[in-house]
């Protein structure tokens, strides 16, 4: 179990690394997006472990992969310039 925790933990940091050297004019400092691809793969990990039980350890990080990517797009900010649009009278 706990190289379980172990790989999903490495495989968050490389998905946020990832993230991060390809969309780093879109995401906030680096140290937040690191932690939150970490914490987000060790969360994926335990539900995924909790749900289905040991012995699914390849099953257990594609939870983790998946979370971990959903909680690092929860951190992209838009591309380009959020147009406003005034409310005047028709």
């Amino acid at each position: 179990m706990i190289l379980e925790a172990l790989g999903s933990a490495a495989l968050g940091l490389a998905l946020a690394w990832t993230a991060f050297q390809r969309l780093s004019h879109r995401l906030p400092v680096r140290a937040l997006v690191l932690a939150t691809g970490v914490a987000g793969a060790l969360f994926g990990d335990f539900v995924t472990h909790s749900a289905l039980g040991p012995g699914t350890v390849l099953v257990s990080l594609i939870g983790a992969a998946v979370v971990s990517a959903a909680s690092l797009s929860l951190l992209l900010r838009p591309a380009g310039r959020l147009r406003r649009r005034s409310a005047s009278p028709a």
